[in-house]
């Protein structure tokens, strides 16, 4: 699965835990989960359900420790999928 591909799918994930101060349309690969977005740990981990749902891949511990960014997250998602597909 391309990277424009697992952005499509994450955006709307991410977009639907962004609090009312966050303009839906400031989301972009760098954007921080936390920091620049908002989002509190309650709903990311909303998020990585969400995601593993979505994408049919499980999150480690190590995992949510590198999550930071949306490029964080299309990585892992990435790496997951091409581990699965091995």
């Amino acid at each position: 699965m391309t990277t424009e591909a697992i952005y499509a799918k994450l955006l709307p994930i991410i977009q639907t835990y962004l609090p009312e101060d966050v303009d839906k349309n400031a989301v972009n690969p760098d954007s921080d989960l936390t920091g620049e977005l908002n989002i509190n740990s309650a709903h990311l981990v909303d998020v990585v359900l969400d995601v593993e749902d979505t994408f049919d891949v499980e999150f480690a511990n190590e995992d949510m420790e590198k999550l930071r960014t949306m490029n964080d997250a299309i990585g892992i998602i990435q790496k997951k999928l091409e581990n699965r597909e091995q």
